[in-house]
């Protein structure tokens, strides 16, 4: 699962998690160690309700796989790679 800033953006503003605007990085309160940060923003993430933009592209790429007409680039697939490689580092 890739966890966008989007989605970030929703939880720190519904309060999901204690996370403060440092410049343009999200910095943890000071109370909250790196793993709780983590495991609580995962656990908020997946607890948000399914975006239909991303449910849409999904049922869009869907289509194209079946058609045949899917042919992403080699640096599409190394981009999702590494995304998917860090989703699951962060992954409880």
């Amino acid at each position: 699962m890739r966890i966008s800033d989007n989605e970030l953006n929703k939880v720190v503003q519904q309060g999901g998690i204690p996370l403060v605007l440092e410049g343009d990085q999200f910095q943890s309160s000071p109370r909250e160690s790196d793993g709780d940060l983590i495991e609580n923003l995962v656990r908020n993430v997946v607890g948000l309700p399914a975006d239909p933009v991303r449910e849409t592209r999904v049922a869009e790429l869907r289509e194209q796989i079946a058609r045949g007409e899917y042919k992403p680039t080699g640096d599409e697939i190394a981009d999702a790679m590494v995304r998917r490689t860090i989703a699951d580092r962060i992954r409880p």
